[in-house]
């Protein structure tokens, strides 16, 4: 597409009065076919592809072990630091993002083996500017506690460059700088890492990816030492990365599909040709342009805040429960894909959802009261797909369900081919009974084949409506189609 200038807004830096992208229309590309340019179209050779894709995603680790959770406390009726621990162990979130430093709540994670990133308030920062109390201020709030309980990052201040305090912003490497010294004076800075977390307005450009900028009048005294110090000492860069604050400013269908993880059609990059299907991944790799423009493409990103409100007020039309449970649970299943992003392929993402609870104190409008997973009661706001107990395919069909997808009647065989290559593409997904002499070989057609894959994705997946779009080729039936041996999975 013809893509004018997007800045894509952190959460709490968003400004509503800044000029937006007008369009997401053009020439826009399939999602799927991002999966298949370099693909044998070979059955043999696809299947052979897949199993090593799949071994090599294992051997990469689970994508549970790079998903956190924000942890606030801005609320007058939330529960015990020990009932939330309990809370998260039932979840597959393996880190958690505090906001403070809060002996009940470090105490309460003790020997629990959650890692634990602790902000450092903006009004603290400051405090710290003197190398004696950035060191008695780490033996006291970070030693004290280790290895107990393990605290992996100190993150200084909050979106600190889009604060406007000049004072602020001088001080925040120093006070980063001042805190590695204290942890290296204690044996402990290979434990611990110091970062900052940014809001993604930062960016002058963000569109196409690929020619991501900094804002040209940031201070370059203080970017670019952030970004020798996160090289030089193995942090990394922390993002507050919002598609719900992209959304609004350019609210049209195509936006909200590519925000949620849903877009048939997705993003070309001119420049580079690579295809986005979310704004997630697009997000990542500008600012990952950002910084290889500046010469730090070692320094890893790490999404420190990301969510979509479930409730707002009158005019926050797109904070709605459907979109919350939409985007989260496609976000953590692409965090669990291990796919990494267009520009990064081998790499994986790390992200903090945010957040754990709807937290009542907290300011503004309606929807910053509305981020979380979960009610102070602990009750699930809608299911996301967190619970380390999720109910799990069985690979027996019943008629429990009355639910499977299959392909549209008048669906072209290319169309199909590329849904099958998508589908079967997953880790998730085991397509191995459409191979040669396997159940669902025949009859050897690529609607019977793509039936197979596609269904077995859509189960997978949850069985949502979208997930059994594959670019409208895909429909819902209440009819079991498992014939003979072949039996597809009803979940």
């Amino acid at each position: 597409m013809n893509a004018t200038q997007i800045c894509w807004w952190g959460r709490k830096a968003f400004d509503p009065k800044l000029e937006y992208v007008q369009s997401l229309r053009g020439t826009l590309c399939d999602s799927v076919a991002m999966m298949t340019t370099t693909v044998d179209r070979s059955r043999n050779c696809l299947m052979l592809l897949f199993a090593v894709t799949a071994s090599m995603a294992c051997v990469a680790g689970s994508g549970s072990n790079l998903l956190g959770i924000n942890y606030g406390t801005s609320g007058n009726n939330l529960p015990m630091p020990s009932q939330v621990v309990t809370l998260i162990q039932s979840t597959i979130f393996t880190k958690v993002k505090v906001f403070d430093v809060n002996p009940d709540i470090l105490h309460a994670f003790a020997n629990t083996g959650i890692e634990i990133v602790i902000e450092i308030p903006n009004g603290e920062v400051g405090n710290l500017i003197n190398v004696d109390q950035a060191q008695q201020w780490v033996a006291g709030n970070v030693a004290a506690y280790l290895p107990a309980t393990r605290i992996t990052v100190l993150s200084v201040g909050n979106e600190v460059l889009m604060t406007e305090d000049e004072v602020l912003i001088s001080q925040l490497v120093p006070v980063m700088q001042n805190l590695h010294t204290a942890l290296v004076s204690l044996g402990l800075d290979s434990q611990v890492k110091i970062s900052s977390a940014h809001s993604l307005s930062i960016l002058n450009n963000s569109v196409p990816p690929s020619a991501g900028i900094f804002q040209p009048g940031l201070p370059s005294d203080v970017l670019e030492p952030m970004l020798k110090f996160l090289s030089q000492t193995g942090a990394p860069f922390m993002a507050n990365a919002y598609p719900y604050f992209g959304y609004l400013s350019n609210p049209i269908p195509e936006a909200l599909a590519y925000a949620l993880f849903t877009s048939s059609k997705g993003y070309t990059d001119p420049q580079t040709n690579l295809q986005y299907s979310n704004m997630f991944d697009a997000m990542l790799d500008a600012l990952f342009s950002a910084m290889t423009v500046m010469g730090y493409k070692d320094v890893d990103i790490v999404v420190t805040e990301t969510g979509w409100p479930s409730a707002g007020d009158s005019n926050e039309t797109a904070a709605s429960l459907e979109n919350a449970q939409t985007y989260n649970g496609n976000l953590i299943k692409h965090i669990q894909a291990n796919g990494g992003t267009p520009l990064k392929p081998n790499s994986t993402v790390e992200a903090y959802v945010f957040a754990l609870f709807n937290e009542d104190l907290k300011p503004g409008p309606t929807s910053e009261r509305n981020y979380g997973l979960f009610f102070p009661d602990m009750a699930p706001v809608y299911n996301a797909g967190v619970s380390a107990n999720q109910t799990v395919c069985t690979g027996a069909s019943t008629q429990a369900s009355h639910k499977w997808c299959v392909p549209r009647h008048n669906s072209s065989a290319e169309q199909l081919q590329l849904t099958i290559n998508y589908a079967c593409g997953r880790g998730d997904v085991d397509c191995t009974p459409i191979e040669v002499n396997q159940p669902c070989y025949l009859p050897n057609s690529i609607e019977a084949h793509a039936s197979f894959a596609m269904n077995s994705y859509f189960q997978k997946q949850g069985g949502n409506t979208w997930d059994c779009d594959f670019n409208s080729t895909g429909v819902i039936v209440g009819t079991d189609p498992s014939y003979g041996s072949c039996i597809y999975l009803s979940c």
